[in-house]
């Protein structure tokens, strides 16, 4: 008996929404796997909430799914994921894709040794250029595309804590972007020590954007184990 393919079910980073993984979710087609992208509550044009509200709406979408999952995590995504797929029995793998991954009682805003903001009631803007910092490598309209996409994010999610860790407990991959303009390499090598297993792609942040094809086999390999 073949053994049941997993859904593969994505998770956006900040300012993105799900069309993000558009390309991404057609190579995966293509290879035969079923995908779902998540939509974060704490981002798009009317976001709301902290991290443990996205970690549900992750948690929700897994449940839905029943059959065996493996969650695709991109940047920020590692720490709802981290939450919100712990203790799920049908989740096969983590990977996390030039992503935080976060330990118990830490957030984004402690992982980068930063004091937190005397308010969370804020949005969180981008502080440099996104073509320059999350879409360099790119082509010219897609780069474009991808901007003219992003949506509001707020601060919270950024200073909340996780209180769960699901990668204690499930396999793990991390996918190190090798030129990450974002999330520094060496940040990322820390995170990677972290997981099961580590994998590399030589594009920036946005993998599922610059190299869908090559990230979909990748996925594939991690999957086929």
């Amino acid at each position: 008996m073949t053994a049941q393919r997993p859904v593969i079910v994505l998770v956006p980073g900040a300012w993105h929404l799900p069309s993000t993984y558009d390309l991404l979710r057609a190579e995966l087609d293509k290879l035969g796997y079923a995908s779902l992208a998540v939509k974060l509550p704490t981002n798009g044009p009317a976001p709301r909430g902290g991290l443990h509200d996205d970690a549900q709406s992750i948690r929700a979408a897994i449940v839905a799914i029943g059959g065996p999952v493996v969650v695709v995590a991109h940047s920020y995504a590692g720490l709802p994921v981290t939450e919100g797929a712990a203790n799920l029995p049908n989740v096969q793998h983590l990977v996390y894709v030039a992503a935080y991954l976060p330990e118990v009682g830490e957030s984004m805003y402690s992982l980068h040794d930063a004091p937190e903001p005397e308010t969370m009631e804020e949005l969180f803007h981008l502080t440099r250029d996104p073509r320059e910092q999350l879409y360099h490598d790119l082509p010219e309209e897609l780069a474009e595309q991808a901007t003219s996409q992003l949506v509001d994010q707020r601060r919270q999610p950024f200073t909340d804590r996780v209180t769960q860790a699901a990668w204690h407990t499930i396999p793990s991959t991390y996918i190190l972007t090798e030129n990450d303009a974002s999330l520094p390499v060496e940040f990322q090598n820390a995170m990677a020590a972290r997981a099961k297993n580590i994998r590399r792609i030589p594009t920036g942040h946005s993998p599922h954007l610059a190299r869908p094809a090559e990230l979909a086999a990748l996925l594939d390999e991690i999957i086929r184990g």
